[in-house]
């Protein structure tokens, strides 16, 4: 090997010497920044995993915090319920009587387009008017009257009664409530609609700021509409359902339950209704257009015409005798307009068509009939000088309520029941107080108070009832907040009793509320006070806006009808209110009232207190569709009676009145009257004289009593 070689191999010797080192040294360096970053991560993981155990603690206190909010909330809600809850006695409302109010013939006014296009679009911008159907608002259109008001002129005063509605057309009007300006109003504005519900009083005081053009709606206007078109309603359906063969076993109260659950559907002409061969469960009847009926003989058969039919025709009738699968095929020939109803509808309502027999009820009303036995004997002499006042246990929108005792027997005490005949003749009242009397002196049960006799003077008209110095279920509920599930259940199954009676009478009570109930000496619950009470026959309506604004049904507000459904309804309120202090429904106002009311159970909040049993049983109540409610259905009250809620309950024992009750009231005599809240004298005017007779069915004339003329 040459010299120059060695030296070659000897610098590439050297070189991965060199090299050799400077890969050792890397190596220790990246072999200690290993270790250096293997700590780190150590450290990382011990701070992580006390990181991480800091972070469950701060969710555990978290956890709490959100229990603690939750427990807050709560009590705020308990709170804002409590500013809710009636600190004084609701008092019921009610409008004349349909037959005080019914117009034989609607007056029509001329409007140009532009008009009634203003009028409509006011009416369904309303959140209660918007819930009318469009025929209803359509002839409302037409009935509203011109008004002109100038400049300053007062349009409506607050706290004087009202009858109109009213729609700006032109000008301004200025709104002030209790001296203070609230609000302006232009032209398609709505005002004054609770006026056309009942008679009550302005809320406010609108005048004109300019002069001013309003159409106008009276009450009795509104109330015949409505009336009109739903009686027109309930008779074509009547007359359909009555020409169907396979429901001729059905009783008139059947017919009407069967015409309220049916429901319009439309079709455009060519679409098929019904589908050969495929399952249904809905029935038809045609209210306008026309149909044609075709069948296959097979499958891949051409179809055949078998017959056309037109309005008041019907099929499908075999789906409510249980047959699923359709025979034919029914085409619409034109647009069509069909009643249906489905079989479970009918079978809640009506039960199975093939086994039901026909039974029809008695109709017997109850106006002038008068059940005598020995305590209508004992009390048919009696005057109004055989008594003596004791003190006052309650005052309504009529008058007050006194305890009295006989002059001859001081432990023998009464309810006297003192109504101011003038408030009566003014609010036009006569036809319900006849039937509160009726009602009550033919009444014996042992949860409804006794009409022993009834007395008048020029004055006041009386009536002799039996006392239950227990005190109001509303006193014991405003003192107590609320009540648990047992004795909500008693007090709700005292009423269900008290319906069932009343019901079994075709009579509908119409304002059940805490302040309506008593306890009698033992604790049962007794229904008092029939002023809206009425006897309305088998399957039969009435019409007349009448409740406590926080109890009343959808179809009260809405003017639709009501029948013994409308008590269901205020029956799930009840139970409610009992449970948790305050009404589900409750707004400023009536009317705010009445529109929380439209928008239906559903929206509303069932505190955690009430348990889905009781959630459960007042949501089948407070249905919208009155035809839906339980105690309506084909069962009547025993669906109510058999709901789970209501497990385990005694019902034989509490008609029986062995149940112990869980409110016992302390009652030391016969004029105990300290569970009563205490009334001050009356500060109205002593009433003039009427003499009119109008009211002889109440007794001949007697001297009004002394206590009666000196503010009592």
């Amino acid at each position: 090997m040459s010299a120059n070689n060695e030296q070659k191999l000897r610098d590439l010797l050297l070189q991965r010497a060199m090299e050799l080192q400077k890969f050792k040294s890397d190596l220790e360096r990246v072999t200690k920044i290993n270790k250096e970053q293997q700590n780190e991560i150590a450290a990382k993981n011990e701070q992580i995993s006390t990181l991480e155990g800091e972070l469950k603690k701060k969710q555990k206190e978290l956890e709490i915090q959100k229990q603690r909010v939750t427990e807050l909330t709560e009590i705020m809600d308990r709170q804002v319920r409590d500013k809710s809850r009636p600190v004084e006695h609701r008092q019921g409302i009610s409008a004349e009587p349909t037959k005080a109010l019914k117009i034989t013939q609607l007056p029509r006014y001329e409007k140009d387009q532009r008009s009634k296009e203003l009028i409509f679009r006011a009416i369904t911008a309303n959140d209660f008017l918007k819930n009318l159907e469009k025929v209803q608002t359509t002839e409302i259109v037409e009935c509203m009257f011109p008004l002109d008001f100038k400049q300053d002129q007062f349009i409506c005063r607050e706290g004087a009664v009202g009858t109109e509605l009213y729609v700006i057309a032109e000008g301004e009007v200025q709104v002030t409530k209790g001296g203070q300006v609230r609000t302006e109003m232009g032209p398609g504005k709505l005002f004054g609609e609770l006026a056309i519900l009942y008679n009550c009083t302005r809320t406010a005081t609108i005048k004109a700021k300019v002069d001013t053009k309003v159409w106008a709606l009276d009450r009795s206007c509104f109330q015949t509409i409505m009336m009109n078109h739903g009686i027109i309603r309930q008779s074509e359906y009547l007359s359909f359902l009555r020409s169907v063969p396979e429901l001729r076993m059905l009783n008139e109260r059947d017919l009407m339950k069967l015409a309220d659950v049916l429901q319009e559907d439309f079709y455009p002409q060519g679409e098929y209704i019904i589908r050969q061969r495929q399952t249904g469960e809905t029935f038809f009847i045609i209210s306008d257009g026309t149909v044609k009926i075709t069948k296959q003989a097979s499958p891949d058969a051409p179809e055949e015409t078998i017959r056309e039919l037109g309005r008041g025709d019907y099929f499908g009738e075999k789906a409510l005798l249980g047959d699923k699968y359709r025979t034919a095929s029914v085409i619409a020939t034109s647009n069509v307009c069909c009643l249906c109803v489905d079989r479970d509808h009918f079978t809640q309502l009506i039960g199975n068509l093939v086994e039901r027999t026909y039974k029809d009820s008695e109709e017997k009303k109850l106006e002038g009939v008068l059940i005598e036995d020995e305590d209508t004997k004992e009390y048919s002499m009696m005057t109004l000088d055989d008594l003596v006042r004791v003190e006052t246990l309650g005052m309504g929108g009529f008058g007050r309520v006194e305890l009295v005792q006989l002059k001859t027997d001081s432990t023998r005490t009464f309810a006297l029941k003192c109504l101011r005949k003038k408030h009566i003749v003014d609010t036009r009242q006569q036809e319900h107080i006849f039937s509160e009397k009726s009602i009550m002196l033919s009444g014996r049960s042992p949860f409804i108070t006794r009409l022993y006799k009834t007395f008048r003077c020029p004055k006041y008209l009386y009536m002799l009832l039996e006392v239950c110095l227990g005190g109001e279920l509303w006193t014991i509920l405003r003192d107590r907040g609320s009540f648990d599930d047992a004795t909500t259940r008693f007090c709700t199954a005292c009423v269900v009793e008290a319906f069932q009676y009343l019901h079994s009478r075709e009579i509908v009570y119409r304002d059940l509320k805490p302040e309506n109930l008593l306890l009698d000496n033992a604790g049962y619950v007794k229904l008092v006070d029939f002023g809206f009470a009425k006897y309305i026959g088998p399957g039969r309506k009435t019409w007349t806006f009448c409740g406590t604004p926080e109890y009343v049904a959808p179809e009260i507000i809405l003017n639709k009808g009501h029948d013994l459904s409308a008590d269901y309804w205020s029956l799930g309120i009840l139970m409610y209110e009992l449970l948790t202090g305050s009404p589900p429904f409750s707004g400023a106002d009536p009317m705010r009232t009445y529109n929380i009311i439209l928008k239906g159970i559903d929206v509303v909040d069932f505190p955690k207190k009430i348990t889905r049993s009781a959630q459960n049983l007042i949501k089948k109540l407070c249905r919208d569709n009155p035809a839906e409610r339980l105690g309506y259905l084909r069962n009547g009250l025993n669906d109510i009676k058999g709901h789970r809620w209501f497990q385990g309950f005694d019902w034989e024992g509490l008609k029986k009145r062995v149940v112990v009750p869980p409110i016992v009231p302390n009652v030391r005599g016969a004029t105990d009257t300290s569970n009563f809240d205490h009334f001050p004298a009356s500060q109205e005017d002593i009433p003039p004289d009427d003499l009119s007779g109008w009211d002889k069915d109440f007794g001949e004339i007697q001297r009004t009593p002394a206590w009666c003329l000196r503010g009592y």
